[in-house]
């Protein structure tokens, strides 16, 4: 796969060192006063057991989308904490009891449903919220969780907003930051002869972040945004916006939100300039095999999306199916599951369902030990006194200090149907995921 100047160039992309791959990790976290290095080996057989007898069970809670713009997201990431937790009990849970899975919603930015949930979790003594899947939701309860002492670990915001945020260290995620996905979107379109493209983007943090970080990547590679339309999500039609677009004349149209994409694409259908006239390409929030079956047969058909993380393997995909046989989409799924493990992971090293005492332990357990790949293989490893390095499903798992992922694979995908995109394993790329 070719690769352009969007890629190559050290002044939008920094240390972004892109190497093409069929598998690899992602994540968006913030730990702004992450501890230093530490091991990751457990302590002592006998001071394992006195920690042990003083603990209670240790307690997580999920933030996902059940209602609201993203829920279609929810039922993967449910399925991947879900199975994380079984086969973390099945390995003899945490600490010499279960882990607790408690279920919550985040609902999206127009209601109330996340700091309720954020309330109902901590009340119950959780030492991890995971979640929420939007960023936007994410921010309006980052202060309540970190404040509370509780890690805020979301398997799927990518805003890079969350990055800096002031986050007493408790802010981890398992998803790169836009950063990097603009800079993968704007090499996908440069290498597809783009010229001049028009972006769409819903307005909030997740939206406007992946905007521009678009645009100052492929106006780096050579680009030139024809228009840059920030439009309410809310709204109950969109014709004055895709107006706008069509006017600019595109050579390509970049749609990035969430379900009220369907909306815009069949405005774009009506004026003109659908996928089957102008190239259209989508990101990880509207990447959908359900949304558009509704659409002009076919009319999808080579619209390509990018979608943060390695395609979920054919084991994955069937051991999240026998948690939950009506899955049709598993994106951030794996994300979800890494998540899980490696909260589970940092109980067993800090002997503790303290969230700062756990948060200390992340990094120690995702990088420069012996690999692992699951909770029971590391667990061995841990009680065999050997530092690990956490490989998850997503990809390569490792924390920068502020949280984030320092290394991350971005998928590429291309729909076959209106309600079927499949991966373009030869267009992944995995590399360092740009800080700035």
């Amino acid at each position: 796969m070719k690769r352009t100047t969007v890629l190559k160039s050290a002044a939008v992309l920094g240390a972004l060192s892109l190497t093409l791959a069929a598998c690899g990790g992602s994540s968006e976290t913030a730990a702004s006063s992450a501890a230093p290095a530490a091991s990751s080996a457990a302590p002592s057989a006998a001071a394992s057991e006195a920690a042990t007898a003083a603990t209670a069970a240790c307690k997580i809670g999920t933030m996902l989308p059940q209602t609201g713009n993203l829920a279609f997201l929810g039922p993967p990431e449910f399925a991947g904490v879900d199975l994380a937790v079984q086969q973390i009990n099945a390995a003899g849970g945490v600490l010499g009891s279960p882990l607790e899975n408690l279920t919550g919603d985040s609902g999206d930015t127009s209601t109330d449903i996340a700091s309720q949930t954020a309330d109902s979790h901590i009340a119950a003594g959780v030492s991890a919220i995971i979640g929420a899947a939007s960023s936007g939701v994410s921010l309006t309860v980052i202060d309540k969780i970190t404040g509370a002492g509780v890690i805020h670990f979301s398997p799927a915001n990518t805003s890079p907003t969350l990055s800096d945020y002031a986050d007493n260290g408790l802010y981890f995620r398992t998803a790169p930051s836009d950063l990097f996905q603009g800079a993968v979107l704007g090499s996908l379109m440069l290498d597809a002869g783009v010229e001049k493209a028009g972006i769409l983007a819903l307005d909030d943090a997740y939206g406007t972040g992946l905007a521009d970080a678009l645009d100052a990547n492929f106006t780096a590679g050579g680009g030139t945004v024809s228009e840059k339309i920030i439009y309410n999500p809310q709204a109950a039609e969109f014709s004055a916006e895709v107006g706008k677009l069509k006017a600019s004349k595109p050579g390509a149209i970049a749609v990035i939100g969430f379900e009220e994409s369907v909306k815009i694409i069949q405005e774009l259908i009506k004026q003109g300039i659908g996928p089957d006239k102008v190239p259209l390409y989508l990101v990880d929030g509207n990447l959908s095999q359900q949304a558009f079956a509704e659409l002009p047969e076919g009319i999808m058909v080579g619209t390509k999306g990018t979608l943060p993380g390695a395609a979920a393997t054919t084991e994955l995909q069937g051991e999240l199916l026998a948690v939950n046989p009506e899955l049709t989409d598993f994106s951030y799924a794996a994300e979800a599951y890494d998540a899980v493990n490696l909260i589970a992971l940092g109980m067993v090293v800090a002997q503790s369902c303290d969230g700062a005492a756990i948060a200390a332990a992340l990094q120690s357990v995702s990088k420069d030990g012996e690999p692992c790949t699951d909770f029971a293989s590391c667990k061995t490893l841990l009680d065999a006194g050997t530092d690990i390095n956490y490989e998850g499903q997503s990809g390569p798992v490792e924390f920068a200090d502020n949280g984030d992922p320092s290394i991350a694979t971005m998928g590429v995908y291309t729909y076959e149907a209106n309600d079927k995109y499949v991966p373009l394993l030869d267009e992944f790329v995995t590399g360092a995921v740009p800080t700035s």
